[in-house]
């Protein structure tokens, strides 16, 4: 069983506000601390340094297992930020999770 990352990769709406990207922001750099089984969690927005086609937001997390993973995934503070900040200016989402 060996480590998973998780990596999400999100795109705004046309119409999201600055505001409401730094409110995802912020609300996912708050999960470390509500879920310890996140052993490492980086996130941030794209530099733009490609011409066109990239999404706009990224988040990488590993977890020591895939029970810690579930951890994550099902937890009520993480739904929460995606139900309130990130759903209202989704307009694309692509994931995946591999063993490292």
């Amino acid at each position: 069983d060996g480590m998973i990352r998780h990596i999400v990769l999100l795109t705004w709406t046309d119409d999201a506000t600055d505001e409401q990207k730094a409110a995802v922001e912020k609300g996912l750099a708050a999960l470390p601390a509500a879920i310890p089984e996140l052993r490492r969690y980086d996130l941030g927005s794209d530099l733009g340094l490609a011409a066109a086609g990239n999404s706009d937001f990224a988040i990488v997390a590993e977890f020591d297992s895939v029970a810690d993973y579930e951890v994550y995934r099902d937890h009520p503070q993480h739904h929460a930020v995606i139900n309130e900040h990130i759903v209202p200016i989704k307009a694309g989402r692509a994931a995946i999770q591999f063993e490292l």
